[in-house]
């Protein structure tokens, strides 16, 4: 146990590291976008500097969210600091749906008043950030598959991805056929995709924040099937809810005929291992009460 322990401690460590530097990368990648927005009148190369920013700021909160989660837990955080990952990732894909939102309506303004652009500087510019982009894709792939935090900062860097490649084609659309239109109507297709990875995980970190039952859990079965285990006549009061992306909760009162404590014992061993091996809830809060308890 103690082994597995560190194991996990070490690939934290690991992920933290990566998102240090992945902060220093994207903002570089984010002046060099921003000045050649600027320098080429582009507002899908714009568009991409600012989520490009808003990367590097939500890339730097979850590095700090990171760093308290790993703090050991204590008598006023009982439970530790992990939800501090849940609020950074809630935060995250809040400030990137709101930026998507502004960049539609300037899009919008665009499209009706389209301006030229310098389609070169659009292409080389966006090439940079694109190749940028991929590399702290690559590098933060492993870790946002089994935490929240990392995966809305993979998402942000995704969609930066995707974001750089649509910039390179408006670039040499503008350069070959000057259809500055174009420019706008990339922006918002960019923004659509955006939306719709960021919102995935918005709508995850309220469901874990307002303690809801996870998803792909029915109280019902798991009722149904505590029922299973003999010398539990009744169960009442259940709540499951997630504490953070890793760990599941109940808590339920068991109504059993009346035993003394140290027997309860192989039933609540029994309770613990149905829930782990069919809902992968791995820590149950029991209590167990007799039929006089009902009076």
């Amino acid at each position: 146990m103690k082994e597995l322990k560190n194991k996990h401690h070490d690939v934290s460590n690991m992920n933290i590291s990566k998102l240090l530097f992945v902060v220093i990368f994207n903002f570089i990648i984010t002046l060099a976008e921003l000045i050649g927005g600027l320098l080429s009148g582009s507002l899908s190369l714009l568009s991409d500097a600012l989520h490009n920013l808003s990367d590097t700021a939500a890339i730097l909160l979850s590095y700090v969210s990171m760093r308290i989660a790993s703090r050991p837990i204590s008598k006023e955080r009982t439970y530790g600091h992990n939800r501090a990952n849940i609020l950074s990732a809630f935060v995250n894909a809040s400030v990137l749906i709101g930026i998507s939102g502004y960049l539609f309506v300037e899009a919008f303004k665009k499209f009706i008043n389209p301006s030229p652009i310098e389609g070169n500087t659009v292409v080389v510019v966006a090439i940079i950030g694109l190749l940028g982009n991929l590399f702290s894709v690559l590098l933060l792939r492993k870790g946002s598959k089994d935490n929240i935090n990392m995966k809305s900062s993979y998402l942000h860097l995704l969609s930066d991805t995707f974001s750089s490649v649509a910039v390179i084609i408006s670039g040499f659309l503008i350069k070959y056929t000057n259809m500055f239109w174009i420019d706008p109507i990339l922006t918002v297709f960019i923004n659509i995709i955006i939306i719709k990875s960021s919102y995935a995980v918005l709508k995850e970190s309220i469901q874990i924040l307002m303690e809801g039952t996870p998803e792909g859990i029915d109280i019902e079965e798991v009722i149904e099937e505590l029922k299973e285990i003999q010398g539990i006549k009744a169960i009442s009061h259940i709540h499951i809810w997630r504490l953070d992306e890793n760990n599941i909760n109940l808590e339920a009162q068991i109504q059993t005929d009346d035993m003394l404590i140290s027997e309860t014992q192989k039933i609540y061993k029994e309770i613990n291992d149905h829930l782990h091996e069919h809902f992968d809830i791995n820590h149950a809060i029991i209590q167990f009460v007799v039929d006089e308890y009902k009076h």
